[in-house]
């Protein structure tokens, strides 16, 4: 049996880059990753209660991406781990009719877009140290579309799941691995606004909207949310050496929510 000190410096001497690490699932990755040795750089955009390297940044915006890979660049000289956390579900409910062409490619930009630019922008120093891992932070709302809340968000990233495959059946001969990790209901700051949000929209408390989304994506047979550290124990996992023949799947952690098999 590994000993505690071995454990907690599996990702000794590792550079990670966590992006939106400074909230919610993020900030739990950013915990754990720096727990098991890893020095880990956070990208949001704005800095909040966080340890080591942070670099403001909206990474919707290509210009801010190069800022956050050029500091990787030249600080580091490499990237071991590129956490894509970043996303947002902060678009117009009520289906297709009020979303406008400006929700979309915000969507897009947001949830799809910066991942897919700041891979390219940091790529490249994996591929020549033939090694690295990157984990794009997708959500079960990928498949489970609700028209009235998350259609654009839902589907931008749809979008990076079909990215991530390709992305790492291209690298799988090359040393960098690429895992999708889909969250589902998780009790973030992020989901308690949206419960707030839209409970007053429909006049109806928070606690009966929290009940009426249990009912829509089907029931959690765990009866719960999922809390950030439990997703952040499976990211944890998939970019340590234990999860070295895993890429190119999607990990989902939704409770036994999906009532079919995938």
């Amino acid at each position: 049996m590994e000993s505690k000190q071995n454990t907690e410096a599996v990702l000794k001497g590792k550079i990670a880059l966590v992006t939106g690490g400074t909230k919610g699932i993020g900030k739990a990755v950013v915990s754990r990753l720096q727990q098991a040795g890893a020095t880990v750089v956070v990208t949001a955009r704005n800095q909040a209660d966080t340890e080591g390297p942070f670099i403001a940044a909206d990474l919707s915006r290509a210009e801010e991406v190069s800022k956050v890979a050029g500091f990787i660049r030249e600080k580091y000289g490499r990237i071991d781990i590129l956490i894509n956390n970043m996303g947002a579900n902060t678009y117009p409910g009520g289906g297709f009719s009020t979303l406008t062409d400006e929700d979309w490619d915000q969507a897009l930009q947001v949830n799809l877009l910066a991942a897919v630019r700041l891979d390219r922008a940091l790529l490249p120093l994996m591929l020549e140290q033939q090694s690295g891992v990157i984990i794009h932070v997708s959500t079960t709302s990928s498949q489970f579309a609700i028209w009235e809340s998350t259609m654009a968000y839902s589907v931008a990233k749809a979008a990076l799941n079909t990215y991530s495959k390709a992305l790492a059946t291209e690298l799988g001969g090359k040393g960098v691995r690429v895992v999708t990790v889909s969250p589902g209901l998780t009790k973030t700051e992020a989901m308690s606004t949206f419960l707030e949000d839209y409970a007053k929209q429909v006049n109806i408390t928070v606690e009966e909207m929290t009940a009426q989304l249990f009912q829509r994506v089907g029931g959690v047979p765990l009866g719960r949310m999922a809390d950030p550290k439990e997703i952040a124990e499976l990211i944890y996992f998939l970019v340590s050496p234990a999860a070295s023949y895993i890429t190119g799947t999607n990990m989902f952690a939704d409770g036994g929510n999906f009532p079919v098999v995938r």
